[in-house]
């Protein structure tokens, strides 16, 4: 496993890449602090678990421009950064060591959310959404299979999973979606060096900080939902 910085069409990507070519594909989407060291760590992992991992900086360092843009694309449900990551994400699939368009995508928070609406494109064969925002019952039911994941602590996102379980029920979509009821917000993350993260920490509202048992329980879920629909 190897992993290296490097900048595809103007845009800083991080590759990891496993022991053993060819391999299905993993696309990571970042939390709103761009791509760091943190999401690094993450793409590593899936490089580990036996996939070609890569993961775009979004947001260019995470200025705040960029951030406020990709904010409201959200809002909408489309636009050039959704776009830019469905590029990134078919470029992965298009790649001889991947094998046979085997990709998913993989987000926390905003990139959960960015997610959630590559889920409903078509190219990715699963996604793992973690507390991302709840994309609309339009999109939900158009969705690949997905694995999501919730903190019950966190009050901005936290019943966003229950909204996302009653839109595919009784839909073919196969779906794993958990709320951690004492996690809060950005539980597998680990960034609390952060200064957005700290200010975050301080608030009840979202009660950001990193769970070592949700987040494990989370990789486990992730890892047998990925290995079964990849």
């Amino acid at each position: 496993m190897k992993g290296r910085d490097l900048t595809i069409d103007g845009v800083v990507v991080y590759e990891s890449l496993p022991d053993a070519v060819p391999a299905p594909g993993v696309l990571v989407l970042h939390e709103l602090f761009g791509l760091n060291d943190d999401i690094r760590r993450i793409t590593d992992r899936f490089a580990g678990m036996g996939y070609v991992a890569i993961a775009p900086d979004l947001i260019d360092g995470g200025r705040i421009a960029c951030v406020a843009r990709a904010m409201a694309q959200l809002q909408r449900g489309e636009g050039s950064i959704v776009d830019t990551a469905e590029r990134h994400l078919q470029s992965l699939a298009e790649r001889e060591d991947v094998i046979d368009r085997r990709v998913a995508v993989v987000g926390f928070c905003m990139g959960g959310s960015f997610a959630l609406l590559l889920g409903a494109r078509g190219t990715a064969k699963a996604i793992s959404a973690n507390y991302g925002g709840f994309p609309g019952d339009d999109i939900a039911r158009r969705l690949c299979p997905v694995v999501a994941s919730y903190g019950g602590r966190d009050h901005v996102f936290g019943t966003h999973g229950e909204k996302l379980s009653r839109a595919l029920e009784g839909t073919s979509t196969p779906h794993d979606i958990v709320t951690y009821p004492d996690a809060g917000h950005s539980f597998m993350n680990q960034v609390d060096d952060h200064p957005i993260a700290n200010a975050l920490v301080g608030r009840p509202l979202m009660a950001v900080a990193f769970d070592e048992d949700a987040s494990e329980d989370s990789w486990r879920r992730i890892e047998a939902f990925f290995a079964e629909h990849l």
